[in-house]
């Protein structure tokens, strides 16, 4: 699930106030230092402490499932406003924007995902919420540059267009929103600050689905106006991020920071590309080369592999897809093929098919592999088992299409994504454990765990800012009308 953009700053706020001469707060600031002697040695260690709360990293609780056969969907839930009401979220790190429901919204389900009941942002109801203009900085990276029509006091709309055809439309607001800054082993402290995002009041038919309909859409994406580059730009964090997807509990880990345990072999992202596109040389089956020519692997507008936890399966262009799925078929000659729901290539068996299929191994630079065990690319469905991997070349007239991998071959493996280095990673893990998260300014590496959400009831206010690593069953989202 691929697109565009969104916006993060933090600060704190001192006075509140209303323009029509509404109630007023003052919040009273006292001095540290008032009757001590300001020594240097004293406003240095007041600095490092700060840094410390500021740089040690941020968790980021996720919830949900990754099966194709049902609704697959990674899942958090964000605390937004004064006074703070929680909103579920699905995060996508192929966009950008972030936006949630609004008020307004007539067209927007009341009941999603499990059940869950719906939230609508209302401004009005918070004391820290106000509208972005035209003439705000932020409109104007968004939009690179004027928007015709857009200009002075007037509101800053947004239109985002999803890559299946889908879309939100609505305005920016800013407002204040809760995190969890890591502050020891399995610790955190609640903080808050602010962010600018979409004010969603028109759907379309795609995203007003009660099967998997949530608040909003957190996205994650590489671009400078998305939440973890706005983050970092404030200089609480540094601009990386790892997620470790549960397989088989669902949930997992998600986490800002320098992630240093378990160690992770990294290559290089393509440079100049929209998503987080890594180059493949090589791919086996069985530990046998497909023999696939060196062009194979670079042809395209889109070089390298997307990978991209909004997608649920992984998709190959044909020249891969057809040699691939032909070599697997191969371990079961006598199988008899069907079609699913006209996507599907499933079959029967009744054994175990981490036995009866070869595990496949997919070859980048510097070395790094990325192994799919045969549990990890069939999936049950009803008494059948089905093929995870997709043709992207029937999905377009372009038969040197996308390759993208979802979270199908993602799960139960840590991925580590380094914008300050522009590069990539990932190791097999144990999703249900925990990972090392150093911190910048001491050096000390802290511990943050595994969580699994539930979405079965919206939990009161106040809540930490939870972020939410989704995989949204959208099959198309990444081969019609990219932008």
């Amino acid at each position: 699930m691929l697109k565009f953009e969104l916006g993060y700053f933090l600060l704190f706020v001192f006075i509140i106030g209303s323009v029509n001469g509404g109630i007023e707060g003052v919040i009273k600031v006292n001095y540290k230092f008032t009757g001590s002697e300001r020594t240097l040695s004293a406003l240095k260690a007041h600095d490092e402490k700060r840094h410390l709360r500021l740089l040690a990293g941020v968790d980021l609780p996720i919830g949900g499932t990754g099966r194709p056969d049902s609704v697959g969907l990674y899942y958090a839930k964000i605390g937004i406003g004064t006074p703070s009401n929680d909103y579920y979220v699905q995060v996508d790190t192929g966009s950008d924007i972030m936006w949630v429901n609004c008020i307004g919204c007539d067209q927007c389900p009341r009941r999603g995902y499990h059940g869950l009941e719906l939230a609508f942002y209302n401004r009005k109801d918070s004391l820290s919420g106000k509208l972005i203009s035209c003439g705000h900085q932020f409109c104007k990276d968004v939009n690179r540059g004027s928007v015709s029509g857009c200009y002075g006091n007037n509101s800053c709309y947004f239109s985002e267009n999803y890559g299946d055809g889908s879309y939100s439309l609505g305005y920016f607001v800013e407002d204040v929103v809760q995190y969890d800054q890591v502050s020891g082993d399995l610790q955190t402290n609640s903080t808050n600050g602010t962010v600018i995002f979409g004010c969603g009041g028109t759907q379309s038919v795609d995203l007003r689905s009660s099967d998997d309909a949530l608040d909003g859409v957190l996205g994650f994406g590489k671009s400078n106006s998305s939440m973890l580059s706005q983050l970092s730009s404030s200089g609480r964090v540094k601009k990386m991020f790892a997620h470790c997807l549960d397989g088989v509990n669902g949930g997992g880990i998600f986490a800002i920071g320098n992630v240093v345990k378990p160690k992770v072999i990294m290559t290089a992202l393509v440079p100049n590309q929209q998503h987080y596109n890594v180059n493949m040389t090589g791919v086996d089956v069985g530990y046998q080369s497909l023999n696939l020519s060196a062009e194979v692997f670079t042809n395209g507008v889109n070089q390298g592999v997307i990978i991209d936890s909004g997608t649920t399966l992984a998709y190959l262009p044909e020249v891969i897809y057809g040699p691939l799925v032909k070599k697997i078929l191969s371990w079961q000659p006598d199988l008899s093929l069907r079609t699913v729901h006209d996507e599907y290539t499933c079959f029967e068996y009744s054994g175990s098919v981490d036995d009866g299929f070869p595990r496949v191994n997919f070859h980048f630079e510097n070395s790094l592999s990325l192994r799919v065990r045969p549990h990890e690319y069939l999936f049950p469905y009803e008494d059948l088992f089905c093929i995870g991997w997709q043709n992207s070349g029937s999905l377009s007239r372009d038969k040197w299409n996308l390759t993208v991998f979802g979270d199908l071959v993602l799960s139960n493996k840590l991925v580590l994504y380094d914008l300050e280095k522009q590069a990539i990673g990932w190791t097999e893990y144990n999703c249900s454990s925990s990972i090392g998260l150093k911190d910048e300014i001491t050096g000390s590496v802290h511990l943050v765990g595994a969580h699994s959400l539930s979405g079965a009831s919206r939990l009161t206010a106040q809540m930490a800012l939870t972020f939410l690593l989704l995989a949204a069953l959208l099959h198309y989202s990444l081969f019609n009308g990219q932008s």
